[in-house]
C-alpha cells in the first residue's frame, strides 16, 4: 500500500512509523517473510594492533557508521571503523528496531539507494528483518572491504588535535591503549560524541526553536513471541481496538489501546500498535517512556528497567483483552533503548524545516529525505505531531561539515538539521544516505589534500564527489518539484513560521488556508510565535504576551477582525499615544510591504493565510 493512501481516522501520529510496512520499496507488491539466505558471520572483535595512521577513521558502528567506513574504502581510502559495542548495526541490533521506516519520493519509490539497498537486500528487501541477519549483513559489507579494518569492544578516550584541527584518537580496549592519527575522521555515533569531544558547537533537542527541554518519548521495543498472527487479523476486522490494518508480515493501527489501556509504571504509554512479524518472533513499536534525559546513563537504563515492568503489564492486559494475544510471552528484551533525539551539531548549512516543506534541491545534494516530519510526543497529555509529509528534499554536503572544527563529519540523526527537520531526517535509511556521501567524500577530500570546508565551497570537488555517489549507486540526481501553496502571497510566511514548528499541516500537507480565523486562533499562535522567537531577556515583551493570552479577549472564538489584530499587536509594542490603527503598525514597520499590500486596511474577518502572515511579520520584528 503506498505512502500517501494510508490515511486512518483518529489515529493521529500514532501511525506514522508504521505507514511504510505493507508496501516492497523496490516494486511496490507485499513482501515475503520467508528469511534470505544465511550469510555467513563471526563475531568480530577488538584488535591488538593498529596502524600509525589511516586514511579515514570511522567513529560508530550503526548502520551510518557501517556505510560511511564501507564507502570510504571502496573509494580507495585505508579506513579504520572503531565501535564501542561488541557487534555491529546499533539502533538495528541493540535497540531491536527491526523494522524499516523507508522514506518514499514523490514516485512512491525509495530515495535510499546506495549501500542501504545494498543492505537491505542482504536482510531480505522486506520491511522487517532478522536481529542475527542484519547484523551478519553489516558484517559482510565490512569484511569484504581489503581495506577496511573494524574494531569492536573499543572506547574512544580522547580526540587528539592541532588548534581546531582533528589529527588522531585514542582508543582504549582489552588489548591496551592506542594512539592512531587519521586525514579524515566521521563521527557516526547517535550523539554525535566524538564530535562533541572534538569540541564541535551543538544544541540539544528544540534549543533552536526555543524549546531547550524539548524531549521525545523514547521507546523500549517488545519482543515477542507466541502471537496467533490470524487471529490478530481477525481482530483488527472487528476494528475492537480501532482502525488496523494486517498483512503477512506488519500490522498497524489499534489506537484506541492508547485509551484501552492504562499505564501502571509513571511516565509511560502504550499507543496504538506498530507491530512486526518475522518468523516466529514479533515486535512492538508502542511503549512510550517520557522525562528521559537520553545522554545520561543512568537515565536511560532507569528507563530499560521501567519498560521492562511495563511490558509485563501490557502482556498481561493484550493476554485478557487482545485475541491472538492469549498465549504471548516476552522473547527478550532490547539492551538499549530507542532514543529518538538528544543533540544537533551546527553546522555550514543548518537544514531548515522550510527546505522539507518545499522539497527544495540543493547544488551540494549528496542524497535525500523524504519521511513525514514526525515530532513523538513529549509528554503523556500530548500525542506529538507530524509537521509535514515532503515529497523529497535534498541533503546538502554542507549540512555534514560542522561549525569550527576541521577535519571530520557528522553523520545521521546528528547531523546538521534543525530540530524539525530532523523530524524527518533522523530515521536510519536517511542516515545511511549521509555516511555513503561522507565515506566517498572523506576519500576525495584526503586524495585531493582539501579540508571538508573547503570542499565544501569548491563546486568542482563537489560534483566530483556526487558522480562519484551516482556511479556507485546513491540517488543524487537534481530533482525540481513543487510544494504546497507555492508562489502565492503567503508562501514565505508560511515557510517562516514552519521554521519554528508554529504550524502543522498533517500528512496531508493542508493548513486550511481559506478557513476562517478566531481571535483566540490568533493569540494563541501569536504567544507561541513569541515564545519561540523573541530572545529570553525581553522580558517585557514575554510578560505582555502571557498578559493578552490570560485575558477574556483571547478566549472568544469569533471570527477574528483586523482591529482585534491591530488593538492586541499595538498593545504588545506599546505604540504609546497613538489609536491603534493597520496604518500605524505599517509605518513603525512592524507590518512589511507584502503583507501590507495583500491585506487591506479597513476593517474585515481575516482567514487563515493572513494570520499566518501576520504572526510571521512578528517574527521578523522581534528577530530585529
Amino acid at each position: 500500500m503506498a505512502r500517501r493512501n494510508i490515511l486512518i481516522t483518529g489515529i493521529f501520529c500514532l501511525l506514522l512509523i508504521a505507514s511504510f510496512f505493507g508496501t516492497n520499496i523496490y516494486n511496490n507488491t507485499t513482501s515475503a517473510t520467508t528469511p534470505p539466505k544465511s550469510i555467513p558471520y563471526e563475531k568480530p572483535s577488538a584488535l591488538n594492533k593498529f596502524d600509525d595512521q589511516y586514511d579515514v577513521i570511522v567513529i560508530g558502528g550503526e548502520p551510518e557508521g557501517v556505510a560511511a567506513a564501507v564507502s570510504a574504502a571502496r573509494n580507495g581510502a585505508k579506513t579504520l571503523l572503531v565501535e564501542s559495542r561488541e557487534e555491529l548495526g546499533g539502533l538495528f541490533t541493540f535497540g531491536m528496531m527491526n523494522f524499516l521506516d523507508i522514506p518514499q519520493g514523490a514516485d512512491g519509490r525509495s530515495v535510499s539507494h546506495g549501500l542501504f539497498e545494498e543492505w537491505h537486500k542482504l536482510v531480505g528487501k522486506g520491511n522487517t528483518f532478522y536481529i542475527e541477519t542484519a547484523k551478519a549483513a553489516f558484517q559482510k559489507l565490512v569484511n569484504d572491504e581489503q581495506l577496511l579494518s573494524l574494531t569492536t569492544n573499543t572506547n574512544v578516550v580522547e580526540s587528539i588535535m592541532i588548534g581546531n584541527q582533528v589529527v588522531g584518537v585514542k582508543l582504549q580496549n582489552e588489548n591496551g591503549n592506542f594512539e592512531v592519527k587519521g586525514k579524515a575522521f566521521i563521527d557516526a555515533t547517535q550523539d554525535a560524541d566524538f564530535a562533541v569531544m572534538s569540541k564541535v558547537p551543538y544544541f540539544i533537542g528544540g534549543t533552536d526553536i526555543g524549546m531547550e527541554d524539548k524531549k521525545m518519548a523514547v521507546t523500549l521495543m517488545l519482543h515477542l513471541k507466541n502471537v496467533n498472527w490470524d487471529k490478530v487479523k481477525e481482530t483488527a476486522l472487528t476494528k475492537k481496538f480501532g482502525e488496523a490494518e494486517v498483512t503477512d508480515q506488519v500490522a498497524w493501527g489499534f489506537s484506541q489501546l492508547h485509551y484501552d489501556y492504562k499505564p501502571v509504571e509513571q511516565n509511560t504509554r502504550l499507543r496504538g500498535l506498530n507491530l512486526a512479524k518475522i518468523g516466529n518472533e514479533y515486535t512492538i513499536n508502542a511503549l512510550q517512556i517520557f522525562g528521559i534525559d537520553g545522554l545520561d546513563e543512568s537515565s536511560k537504563q532507569a528507563a530499560i528497567e521501567k519498560g521492562k515492568k511495563e511490558t509485563m503489564n501490557i502482556l498481561q492486559f493484550l493476554q485478557k483483552e487482545f485475541p491472538g494475544f492469549e498465549q504471548v510471552e516476552v522473547a527478550s528484551y532490547p539492551p538499549e533503548l530507542y532514543v529518538r533525539e538528544t543533540r544537533h551539531i551546527w553546522s555550514e548549512y543548518q537544514l531548515p524545516m522550510a527546505d522539507v516543506w518545499t522539497n527544495r534541491d540543493h547544488w551540494d545534494n549528496i542524497g535525500y529525505g523524504a519521511y513525514p516530519v514526525d515530532v513523538q510526543a513529549q509528554t503523556p497529555q500530548d500525542y506529538g505531531f507530524v509537521l509535514a509529509d515532503p515529497k523529497q528534499y535534498a541533503i546538502p554536503f554542507r549540512s555534514l561539515v560542522p561549525m569550527e572544527i576541521d577535519g571530520i563529519l557528522v553523520v545521521g540523526r546528528a547531523a546538521g538539521f534543525s530540530s524539525l527537520a530532523a523530524g524527518s531526517a533522523r530515521i536510519v535509511p536517511t542516515g545511511m544516505v549521509t555516511g555513503q556521501a561522507a565515506g566517498a567524500a572523506a576519500a576525495l577530500a584526503v586524495l585531493e589534500n582539501k579540508s571538508f570546508r573547503e570542499m565544501s565551497k569548491d563546486t568542482k570537488m563537489i560534483e566530483t564527489l556526487r558522480t562519484n555517489l551516482n556511479e556507485q549507486g546513491a540517488f543524487v540526481e537534481h530533482i525540481s518539484t513543487d510544494y504546497p501553496y507555492m508562489g502565492e502571497w503567503f508562501d514565505g510566511s508560511i515557510q517562516q513560521l514552519l521554521n519554528y514548528g508554529l504550524v502543522s499541516a498533517g500528512y496531508s500537507n493542508d493548513l486550511k488556508v481559506e478557513n476562517e480565523a478566531t481571535v483566540h486562533s490568533f493569540i494563541k499562535l501569536l504567544k507561541e510565535t513569541i515564545e519561540r522567537t523573541a530572545p529570553k531577556e525581553n522580558v517585557e515583551l514575554r510578560n505582555k504576551i502571557t498578559t493578552i493570552f490570560n485575558s477574556e479577549m483571547a478566549k472568544e472564538n469569533r471570527p477574528l477582525q483586523l482591529v482585534d489584530v491591530t488593538q492586541t499587536l499595538s498593545a504588545l509594542i506599546n505604540e504609546t499615544g497613538k489609536t491603534p490603527s493597520w496604518q500605524g503598525l505599517i509605518d513603525q514597520g512592524i507590518i512589511g510591504g507584502n503583507v501590507a499590500e495583500n491585506i487591506p486596511g479597513e476593517n474585515h474577518s481575516l482567514k487563515f493565510k493572513e494570520m499566518y502572515a501576520i504572526c510571521a511579520e512578528m517574527i521578523r520584528y522581534v528577530k530585529e
